[in-house]
């Protein structure tokens, strides 16, 4: 019998619980919509426990897990599951690179820390980041923040036969992927790009973070497009905070582009997405690769998860 993962996370946000209750909705209908790969490496979806928590949120410190992600401003639907008491207190977080040492002690007996904080915080992201490190865990960074783009770092988790992946995560049908593929679609039919932009709206406390400070994050954005000439004629609006929205995330996309005897082409799309679900899709493949790669003592980076990520090792910071 396969040895189940266990996972820490940091961000007790609507991420966490998406995760949290979809896997307790996988595990109690066996239901496979919204899941890519029932298996991964011999372990399935429902192979994970969640055993640590952390959080900065006083209202959510020394609640119960699946108490915490209920609160405040976490705005994620309730799935139709029951949800039985986790037994995970969630852990007060670090503050600075000082707790190192105190957090990775309370993460003794994981395997994987996943860090699904608020993107905007770099220091906060890479000091979790060497907490893994010194428990000897693997890393998932799934923000903007420029943690596996640090090649130093990453020489790091290799010599020590440690799995980082990052940065930015790839939504599982987000803007990004949906813009990469209609650029590339138009090139595949050679078609002429003439201009294309994206406008993002959200009403979650990630976005709000995100308005206030934008900058790594529409780095990222630009680099999950296609490269050479087309990102020239892409603009990627400043993304937009919007409370009534709650947990579902608005895209406009539009592309203008010039056919055989430079006629017009013109394209409009609407998305609109839980955006935690498009995390918790993507988040519950990277938790199995880590754990494969860590029990394979295959550190740094793991190229089966490099199209999950806007800004993978390599990619602009």
């Amino acid at each position: 019998m396969i040895e189940r993962v266990r996972v820490a996370v940091v961000g007790v946000g609507n991420n966490t619980s998406a995760l949290v209750q979809g896997l307790a909705l996988h595990r109690q209908s066996g239901s496979l919509v919204g899941i890519r790969r029932p298996a991964i490496d011999g372990l399935g979806v429902g192979d994970i426990d969640i055993v640590a928590a952390f959080a900065t949120s006083e209202e959510k410190v020394g609640r119960d897990l699946t108490e915490a992600i209920f609160l405040a401003p976490n705005n994620f639907p309730r799935l139709d599951c029951d949800l039985p008491t986790a037994g995970v207190p969630v852990t007060k977080g670090l503050v600075d690179a000082t707790e190192v040492p105190r957090v990775a002690a309370a993460l003794a007996g994981a395997e994987v820390l996943l860090y699904s904080a608020p993107s905007g915080r770099p220091e906060t992201a890479q000091a979790y980041a060497e907490a893994a490190h010194t428990a000897g865990l693997a890393f998932i960074n799934t923000t903007a923040d420029p943690v596996a783009r640090d090649p130093r770092r990453m020489e790091r988790f290799e010599a020590a036969g440690l799995p980082l992946l990052g940065d930015d995560l790839a939504s599982q049908f987000g803007t990004s992927v949906l813009h990469k593929a209609l650029l590339r679609l138009l090139e595949e039919r050679g078609l002429t790009l003439v201009s294309s932009y994206q406008v993002n709206l959200g009403g979650t406390e990630d976005f709000r973070n995100l308005v206030e400070n934008p900058d790594t994050k529409m780095r990222s954005k630009l680099n999950a497009l296609p490269k050479g000439r087309a990102a020239d004629s892409v603009e990627v609006a400043p993304l937009g905070y919007l409370p009534h929205l709650r947990s579902q995330k608005v895209a406009h996309l539009n592309l203008e582009a010039q056919g055989w005897g430079a006629t017009a082409v013109s394209l409009d799309v609407k998305l609109k997405v839980h955006d935690p679900s498009g995390a918790a899709g993507v988040n519950i493949d990277l938790i199995r690769i880590a754990a494969s790669a860590l029990r394979d003592g295959r550190g740094g980076h793991c190229d089966e998860a490099t199209s999950l990520f806007k800004s993978p090792p390599g990619t602009s910071i």
